[in-house]
């Protein structure tokens, strides 16, 4: 146990204080992992604080079967570090160096998955086999089934139980404290609500003070209306932001369509399956098969509903002659016009005027030869799913839905390919502050699983460089105290202000972010658009750090939620804005719309939606954004290249006994 120490402070006599080397934020796959790792190497010192065990990501989410992606391991297929990490580098946005060391490191980290009972399936000789993701050139991808992040979550949490690591449940991180300025500036803690004691008259301020901490907390996914994310995911993006971190591809967010009462991604098998798709009016009349107006013929629809199984996140060069993506596109528009969209695994799709009526004939050969190898030839969607991966249909029924029943949908975010800017051991700008999972901006356009591994790796290289660098004993409070205590009395006093503030509902402040973000920021960005909307959280967020937001004592941490929430949505937007300004075009998960766009979307009515294609030259920079306390800052990186590693063993062992390596 972490001893707590009782100090007066801000009027308050007996403040909870806990003095850890190492606090790791947030209790995902990643954060788990690092903690693990961290105890494994040495540290003692360490505590997890998180505000809801089990409720963040890892183990909410999935789909048919959830890839994780790392180098090929199997038969006589050639695979090299080198290669997978030019796969992830040549899509654009991405670190050569940092690529290289999500390679390096995948092999490792999936064996410890295995090692803490992750049910990856092999083969009768021991060979752990894969598939082709999107993006993927080699059959790197394996998977536990729909569970792969819970069973990692499940895993992870078991040994650190073992290991008798503290967890702080409940705890909602408010602040981060710092001590020094500009460059030298460094995290030396941390302010939490305990969410049990709101009302009491300190309302559950603690203090964690630290020498180390580890940001694991997912994605901004609370940002959109239209999330797949879990309910409530924040991030913690806006709390670095807050004391000056830079940020990079917080711009790239990947979405696909999603289930959105039980919020699941529909990739892979449900769609392969080829459901029907069709959309009613507000009060479930008027039913419409929608892609009879996109897709020219019954082969169209059908193969390009079956390719949204591995082109499953939306790709703005998948609108091109009839691609896979035109059917994001019509989901989106469907519901734009107010429409409510629907998945049907009961019947395959209706034919429209002039079509053929749906069989596995009109499917592509790709199609038929997958559905037919796969012995998935039965009447229905349904059927076929049950042939093709049973799991996929228990997955829905452990949350009492079933899938003979038309599934709501929509073109959800689902993951932030950027987040915090991190070095070659995940440490942020800020000093001994690291950033791992998908907080951390690693990612351009990605394979499909590489977050998974990401988050594995990024949480092992931040354990190493702590315990080989940073290791210390934890701070001594009365010693501590002097630096942060300024800091923890002006977080009181924000604390009243925003219980006797007046203006802004904490509701109508997380929907109107979220309205914003859904125009502004979704698949479809348009200029204009982009520019209202960073005016608009621009406004809000001065608002709120003013303290125009009214709350109740069991609303501050939702309150604080939304501060950050509105610092990230900022630079987001700010982001977008730059690229967009300086000619950039359409990739990865989003179209920028413009009237003197070089492309047009192909349908059935017509060319439609002029936006600009790719400019392919930024995808040699990176868009490092950060807040300075008054506006927000853009810069331009060059992409760091491919490391070219001739490592000389003799060489790399006299530096590793010394230590030299953590100076790169």
């Amino acid at each position: 146990m972490i001893p707590r120490h009782d100090v007066a402070i801000g009027g308050m006599s007996d403040v909870a204080v806990y003095a850890v080397d190492t606090l790791v934020v947030g209790s995902g796959a990643a954060g788990l992992n690092c903690a693990e790792c961290l105890h494994r190497l040495g540290e003692k010192s360490l505590a997890i604080v998180t505000e809801r065990l089990g409720a963040g990501t890892s183990n909410n989410s999935g789909s048919d079967k959830q890839t994780y992606y790392k180098l090929g391991i199997f038969g006589d297929v050639p695979d090299s570090p080198m290669e997978f990490a030019q796969t992830l580098f040549q899509g654009g946005m991405c670190h050569g160096d940092t690529a290289y060391i999500e390679a390096l490191g995948s092999v490792p980290a999936f064996f410890h998955l295995i090692e803490n009972g992750v049910k990856f399936p092999f083969n009768s000789y021991g060979a752990y086999v894969g598939y082709k993701t999107d993006h993927d050139p080699r059959q790197r991808a394996t998977s536990a089934g729909p569970k792969t992040s819970i069973q990692m979550f499940g895993g992870s949490l078991e040994q650190c139980r073992r290991r008798e690591i503290a967890i702080f449940d409940g705890y909602e991180i408010i602040r981060l404290l710092t001590a020094g300025s500009g460059e030298d500036t460094h995290v030396i803690g941390a302010l939490a609500l305990n969410k049990e004691r709101l009302s009491e008259p300190d309302h559950g301020l603690t203090v964690f003070a630290a020498n180390n901490i580890v940001l694991a907390t997912g994605g901004p996914g609370e940002m959109f209306a239209t999330s797949v994310y879990p309910p409530g995911q924040i991030g913690s993006h806006g709390l670095a932001l807050q004391i000056g971190a830079w940020a990079n591809n917080i711009a790239e967010f990947q979405f696909g369509l999603a289930s959105t009462g039980f919020r699941w991604n529909l990739s892979g098998s449900y769609q392969q399956v080829v459901p029907c798709y069709f959309s009613t009016d507000a009060k479930g009349g008027e039913v419409r098969y929608f892609l009879n107006d996109y897709y020219e013929t019954m082969a169209q629809v059908a193969s390009n509903t079956f390719l949204k199984g591995y082109q499953w996140p939306f790709h703005a060069e998948r609108l091109q002659g009839f691609g896979s993506s035109l059917v994001d596109i019509a989901v989106y528009e469907e519901r734009n016009r107010g429409r409510k969209v629907y998945m049907d695994l009961s019947r395959n799709p209706v034919a429209g005027e002039g079509m053929n009526e749906f069989s596995l004939a009109e499917l592509s050969e790709e199609a038929r030869t997958y559905l037919e190898r796969s012995g998935a030839t039965a009447e229905t969607p349904y059927e076929r799913l049950q042939q093709l991966n049973p799991l996929a249909i228990d997955i829905y029924s452990e949350h009492d839905v079933d899938l003979n029943e038309p599934l709501g949908v929509a073109v959800c975010a689902q993951h932030c390919n950027g987040g915090l800017s991190v070095n070659l051991w995940w440490e942020t700008t800020v000093k001994h502050l690291f950033a791992i999972g998908e907080v951390a901006g690693t990612h351009g356009v990605r394979p499909g699983g590489s977050a998974l591994n990401a988050g594995q790796v990024g949480g092992r290289r931040a354990a190493q460089y702590i315990t080989a660098r940073y290791k210390a004993e934890a701070p001594e409070v009365a010693q501590w105290l002097p630096q942060a205590c300024a800091q923890i009395e002006a977080e009181f006093g924000h604390i009243e202000k925003l219980l006797e503030g007046s203006g802004l509902q904490a509701e109508e402040v997380r929907e109107g972010v979220q309205k914003t973000m859904d125009i502004a920021a979704g698949i479809v960005r348009k200029l204009p658009e982009v520019e209202d909307g960073a005016q608009d959280i621009g406004r809000l967020h001065g608002r709120l750090a003013e303290q125009q937001q009214r709350v109740s004592a069991g609303e501050l941490p939702f309150a604080y939620q939304n501060e950050h929430l509105a610092l990230t949505a900022l630079i987001t937007l700010k982001t977008i804005q730059d690229l967009i300004a300086r000619g950039g075009g359409s990739r990865g998960g989003y179209m920028i719309v413009d009237r003197s766009g070089d492309r047009l979307v192909a349908t059935k009515n017509g060319d439609r939606l002029p936006h600009r294609s790719e400019n392919l030259e930024m995808r040699q920079e990176i868009i490092e954004t950060r807040w300075d306390g008054q506006e927000s800052e853009v810069k331009v990186t060059p992409v760091r290249p491919l490391p070219d590693d001739d490592s000389w063993y003799e060489t790399i062992w006299r530096r590793w006994r010394a230590g030299e390596i953590y100076d790169d």
